[in-house]
């Protein structure tokens, strides 16, 4: 069964219920769904996969991907879509390597869009107007949300043979119409 995105947010109803988890899964899902475009590939199923990326992370936060396979293979989830969500985590909790387009994507835009988000935040109209350009100065300060992993989104666009600032303008780009739902809009109003 091809992942669809109603099957991931059903999957994902009981799993992820803390409000920030669910802004997350929503931000990557609409970067994944971007990334689709960008690749020319299906923007409903990368879109899935990436709403679906963080299923156990709620519930065991300190073994992330280590309950994810069985669970999701019950439910009828693809052996691709497993492998898919687990090489999100390659290098940092497994050694599931990503090996196509879309792995390679999720593996990136999973932290990329933290720092997106958080430099959304801080601007009067949010995602609205934000530049690649704001993006990259943010990006660059090591100290401005610092939980974001630099070294795995560098590592991840390298897998992708893209630049940072061309992954984060496409993520930006498939972010910014869900501005509202996703907290986005900015403090301005």
């Amino acid at each position: 069964m091809k992942l669809t995105l109603e099957k991931a947010k059903e999957i994902n109803k009981d799993h992820v219920t803390e409000e920030s988890l669910i802004i997350h899964s929503l931000n990557v899902c609409y970067a994944m769904g971007a990334m689709a475009d960008h690749f020319g590939e299906d923007r409903d199923h990368w879109e899935a996969v990436g709403y679906l990326h963080d299923f156990d992370y709620q519930e065991y936060p300190e073994e992330h991907l280590k309950h994810t396979e069985e669970p999701l293979r019950e439910t009828g989830v693809s052996e691709e879509d497993i492998h898919a969500i687990l090489s999100h985590g390659y290098g940092i909790v497994n050694d599931v390597e990503p090996v196509n387009d879309l792995e390679k994507s999720l593996f990136t835009v999973d932290e990329l869009t933290g720092i997106i988000q958080a430099c959304a935040r801080m601007r009067p109209n949010g995602i609205t107007d934000l530049e690649v350009k704001s993006f990259m100065k943010k990006f660059k300060d090591k100290r401005f949300a610092a939980k974001c992993n630099r070294e795995t989104i560098q590592k991840g666009c390298d897998m992708l043979g893209m630049e940072v600032k061309e992954v984060a303008g496409i993520c930006i780009e498939g972010m910014r119409p869900h501005a509202g739902e996703i907290g986005l809009l900015g403090t301005g109003g």
